[in-house]
């Protein structure tokens, strides 16, 4: 599994403003009644070099971290999860916003660019099952032919395949995604 590397975590969240998921995370008492066990801010931050903000609450699989907490602060994570799941809530800033270089130099680093170049800077492909789901605002879903727009309520359903998102509102997009890893050959 790759790392996210090169990014910034927590402490760098005051440097750049965005709004923190609340995650609440049930379990059983003693008696193996449910309760509540933490309601708070997702704690795994990662401030990007690029311009953009992506939140982990939960993961499983071989890149969750060991111990109560799968996606504690400062915890790195890669695209997806081995054996596993991974929910990310990643904040994409207008275009014009994205340091185009750094982002580029993430790509490679984490082995996500494709097998040709794309038409646009966030173009990359990954091995996995994505759900993606738009929070809040807009945002172009591109392929290698063809886009969409999608909306606050629109899902994709990524199949392992090349896709960029492309971010032409002028004001933030919020979206969730749900990735899993996909055993060789499958989609």
């Amino acid at each position: 599994m790759s790392d996210l590397k090169d990014e910034k975590t927590v402490g760098l969240a005051a440097e750049r403003k965005y709004k923190p998921v609340r995650r609440i995370v049930t379990g059983e008492d003693s008696q193996g009644r449910s309760m509540i066990v933490t309601d708070g801010p997702t704690p795994n931050v990662t401030i990007t070099s690029f311009a953009s903000v992506a939140q982990v609450p939960w993961a499983t699989g071989l890149a969750a971290a060991p111990g109560d907490d799968p996606a504690p602060a400062g915890h790195s994570f890669g695209f997806h999860s081995e054996g596993g799941s991974l929910l990310r809530i990643a904040d994409f800033p207008p275009d014009e916003e994205i340091d185009t270089a750094r982002l580029a130099e993430f790509l490679a680093k984490n082995e996500v660019l494709g097998e040709r170049p794309g038409r646009h800077f966030w173009f990359h492909k990954t091995h996995s099952l994505d759900y993606a789901i738009v929070l809040e605002g807009e945002i172009f879903a591109m392929m290698d032919n063809g886009e969409t727009l999608m909306r606050a309520g629109d899902v994709l359903i990524q199949r392992a395949t090349s896709h960029s998102w492309s971010n032409r509102s002028g004001k933030p997009c919020r979206m969730a995604f749900v990735l899993l890893a996909l055993p060789d050959g499958e989609s």
